[in-house]
């Protein structure tokens, strides 16, 4: 075939995004260079089209560069040596098997994610629960959704989501609590803003962090971290004294009605006490109970700002309790919803991926673990429930778990008390990790063997989002090197260890059929997750399964949209049970030692430890550096500075991070974002400094609020540095590793003065091709490495009090072979081209910079964020960024008054 003939043209494949738990429709189109074209999927119900900024850029993160493409084995020096499939199976196996005879089955442990399809997490569970016979088998869902899971379960009867996407669409109230809906789930945020333009819907959010998702809300109620529960305690005191129970429904379909209510009127009997417990002003509470009460069609949807408590499950109750005691629950646009983190939590549980549940949303109940075991066959099924993931790593580090697989999830990094967690890795007698990177803060803690594992465009199986739908996530890749999914991977060592009959699948297709089947198996109607429909599915079937949301019973194969409407709990009597609440109170108080509360969470454009983001110019290019969000007072009384450094230390860890002002921060409280780690930092890893306090019934650690104490730290230059990537800083410097167009760059701050750096360079760099300007006397230092007619490296160094600026640098890298008259232009900052600069960019999906939107405002006072988005395309795919467009348009009508 000659190499210039034209390629047949290739057909999309219908896909599932890999990041958050919306789910969106993706279609890929491969581009026969290992990427693919991205772009929504309008038939997908889920997004109808529409993309996130981490989702659109997903064709940016499908290279190999960073792959681990051959099972790997660590040998006598701590280094890695490839071996063979076989070789590594064999010696796994072996390895389990020598732990197990040694120490017992409760001596190995799983630790899976959420990252993972459903196959792979299915088989993953049965091997463990069934076959090996341990129960330690948890998910990083448990830093997640845990806290939900158990709030349906001790309330709902089951781990169940009542209503779905469309109730965003209907609703005419729309609560958002502890959730920054804008930038964490932005394309069901725009739903809600779609919502509220055509139809008028009204959005209530209550976080203590006044976040973009406030910016658009027609109130805003700012409480006190940890008191979720009173307010909502004190709304079904409110539903109560005012009459506006639902009692027939109370009556035919939940239980515990009185107890709950009486335990509410100790919690918030009065609008006072509400006020004063979560700091919000009497008249803002009365509005909010007002609007709740009298709008029928409202839903109330919550996020991490829930879970991630010490007290996580009672706040969902408490939320519960308020959409049962109405009866707005399972109707369309009414009813309790939960937004999950990950694009497949939802279907690990449904497999029994979390160590307190069996698969198909079974428990340990004995009449459960018996009939599981009858239908694998299973020779040895864990009879209790296992280890959560706290408690799993103590459990590691004081040695009782010896062996333990870690599966496409980075613990060492999203855990609390990270250094800890890594330094028990450390420790075990067999560590296992699937992976598919090469270089990761959990893979330095020294696995045995690194098995490289199938990525998101090569894996062919499921995943369920947050409102029950399951969907397809087919593979438009081939599988590169020697890697393969994960279920063969785990299928595979299965078979070593002598239960190949159980253990023998044709493909993904196969497990999903055996993973329906046994939803059905004993079912009939008493448990709600049931996918009995697709118990028989074939190959072709599989291959071509549309979007459904469960239950998928043999008699209902087009799905349930909503459930509870009519009650029919899958309880013993079938009714709800609404359970009292302990007293809100936070895991651990601020002290004289550490006067401030940690907060953490995400940033628009990232997600989790930045494996894939991080890879993507465009998803780096909006918040490039790890920042600590402080109000303005509080950084005035810390002696903080805007764009400086702080120290933030609690009992546990410390990180150092760049400081931002933000007015909507909560006195008294920080803000840091998670994605950070050693690979992409050099102290900014924030699971090491939060807190491992748990909530009792869901296990889920508090990592909204530690304690913590917070200084200022001075550097005497800034600078960054393009290329060059084996450079190495003077030691004690601070930097953050940012991809960019045609390579990587780093964000640093150093002790070292412009002599100091410029001999770095010289040693690094050579004379050959450098050019540079000196200016020791105002601490400036500036060189760019030419080669081959390019820009090869550029490092800048300033004063800290004058950190150069990069963006200019940044498109000479990406760039072609310089002028040679451009070079003066390129050491001093300056566009190459005459172009303006676009300053820092505000929408990653269109690329579009700071100062292009302030410049297109200044056109003319009555320039809209909708002639923005026609000018410039800002803010006209996902719309996260459209906070922000709206706040620079307020800020220049501010600046430059008509």
């Amino acid at each position: 075939m000659r190499h210039d003939a034209p390629l047949a043209a290739v057909a999309a494949t219908r896909t599932t995004c890999p990041y958050c738990g919306v789910g969106c429709g993706v279609l890929a189109t491969p581009d026969g260079k290992g990427g693919a074209a991205i772009a929504g999927d309008p038939d997908h119900p889920a997004n109808r089209g529409r993309l996130c900024s981490k989702g659109s850029a997903l064709g940016e993160t499908l290279g190999l560069g960073t792959r681990v493409m051959h099972p790997l084995k660590r040998n006598a020096r701590g280094a890695y040596t490839q071996v063979s499939w076989d070789e590594a199976l064999d010696a796994v196996a072996n390895g389990l098997w020598r732990v197990i005879d040694r120490h017992g089955p409760e001596a190995v442990a799983f630790y899976l994610s959420g990252q993972l399809l459903t196959e792979d997490y299915y088989v993953a569970n049965k091997l463990m629960k069934g076959f090996i016979g341990s129960p330690h088998v948890d998910t990083n869902s448990r830093l997640c959704m845990a806290s939900t899971v158990a709030g349906h379960r001790r309330v709902l009867g089951s781990d169940t989501v009542p209503g779905n996407y469309e109730d965003l669409d209907s609703a005419d109230l729309i609560v958002l609590v502890g959730s920054n809906t804008a930038w964490c789930h932005p394309v069901l945020f725009r739903r809600i803003q779609q919502n509220r333009t055509e139809r008028g819907a009204k959005v209530v959010v209550i976080d203590p962090r006044v976040t973009a998702t406030a910016e658009d809300a027609d109130l805003v109620l700012p409480l006190k971290p940890g008191s979720d529960s009173v307010l909502f305690a004190g709304l079904l005191v409110h539903l109560a004294d005012a009459g506006l129970l639902d009692r027939t429904y109370i009556e035919c379909h939940v239980a515990g009605f009185d107890t709950a209510l009486a335990n509410a009127r100790e919690i918030a009997p009065d609008l006072a006490t509400a006020a004063a417990l979560t700091g919000l002003p009497q008249a803002d509470i009365a509005s909010f109970y007002a609007l709740w009460a009298d709008t029928p069609a409202v839903v109330t949807a919550w996020s991490q700002g829930v879970n991630q408590s010490a007290q996580g499950t009672d706040k969902v109750a408490a939320i519960l309790h308020c959409h049962l005691a109405t009866g707005r629950i399972g109707r369309p646009g009414s009813g309790p919803f939960s937004l999950t983190g990950q694009p497949n939590a939802m279907g690990g549980r449904e497999v029994g991926g979390l160590a307190n549940m069996l698969a198909a949303h079974m428990g340990y109940s004995s009449a459960e673990i018996a009939r599981v075991r009858r239908f694998w066959g299973a020779p040895r099924m864990a009879q209790a429930e296992g280890l959560k993931a706290v408690a799993m790593m103590d459990a590691v580090a004081d040695g009782r778990i010896k062996a333990m697989w870690v599966m496409a999830t980075n613990p060492a990094v999203s855990l609390p008390r990270a250094d800890a967690v890594k330094a028990a890795l450390r420790g075990l007698e067999l560590f296992i990790v699937s992976e598919n990177v090469l270089s990761n803060d959990t893979l330095a803690a020294g696995p045995d063997f690194i098995l490289p594992a199938a990525a998101w465009g090569e894996k062919d199986g499921t995943v369920t989002n947050s409102e029950r739908r399951i969907s397809r996530q087919r593979g438009f890749l081939p599988l590169p090197g020697e890697v393969r999914p994960d279920w063969r991977i785990v299928c595979e060592v299965a078979k070593r260890l002598g239960f190949g009959d159980a253990f023998t699948y044709a493909g993904p297709h196969e497990i999903y059929a055996e993973h329906a089947a046994l939803s059905a198996f004993e079912n009939e109607g008493s448990r709600d997750f049931d996918i009995g429909a697709h118990a028989a599915l074939t190959r072709r079937v599989y291959d071509t399964l549309a979007p459904v949301q469960w239950p998928v019973p043999a008699d209902r194969p087009e799905g349930t949209a909503r459930l509870f409407a009519e009650g029919g709990f899958f309880t013993a009597d079938r009714k709800a049970t609404m359970q009292p609440l302990a007293m809100p109170a936070l895991a651990v108080s601020t002290s004289e030692a550490f006067p401030l509360l940690l907060n953490t969470g995400r940033v628009r454009d990232h997600w989790h430890t930045m494996t894939r983001t991080g890879l993507s110019p465009r998803l780096s290019a909006h918040i490039a550096e790890p920042t600590v969000l402080v109000h303005p007072e509080d950084a005035a009384c810390y002696g903080l500075a805007d764009k400086g450094f702080a120290r933030i230390a609690t009992a546990h860890g410390a990180v150092v991070l760049k400081v931002a002002l933000d007015a909507g921060a909560q006195k008294g409280s920080i803000f840091a974002p998670i994605h950070w780690s050693a690979e992409t930092a050099s102290d900014a890893r924030v699971g090491d400094a939060v807190q491992p306090l748990v909530d009792p019934f869901s296990g889920q650690p508090e990592m909204k609020a530690t304690p913590a104490a917070i200084a200022p730290i001075s550097f005497h230059s800034r600078g960054f540095l393009l290329g060059a990537e084996d450079f190495a800083l003077p030691e004690g410097s601070w930097w953050t590793r940012v991809a960019v167009e045609s390579g990587q760059g780093r964000l640093f701050a150093t002790q070292a003065d412009a002599n100091e750096i410029m001999r770095l360079a010289h040693a690094a760099f050579g004379a050959d091709g450098l050019i540079e300007m000196v200016d020791a006397e105002r601490g400036l230092y500036r060189c760019a490495l030419i080669r081959d007619g390019r820009l090869a490296a550029a490092l800048f160094l300033g004063p800290d009090h004058d950190a150069p600026v990069w963006d200019a640098v940044k498109l000479a890298f990406a760039g072609d072979a310089l002028d040679p008259r451009q070079r003066l232009a390129l050491l001093s900052g300056r566009s190459l081209d005459g172009a303006a600069d676009q300053g820092p960019t505000v929408c990653a999906c269109f690329g579009v910079g700071l100062n292009a939107i302030r410049a297109a405002f200044a056109e003319g006072a009555a320039i809209t964020v909708e002639d923005i988005g026609r000018k410039l395309k800002a803010g006209t795919n996902c719309g996260s960024c459209l906070p922000e467009i709206r706040r620079i348009g307020a800020q220049q009508r501010v600046e430059v008054p008509a």
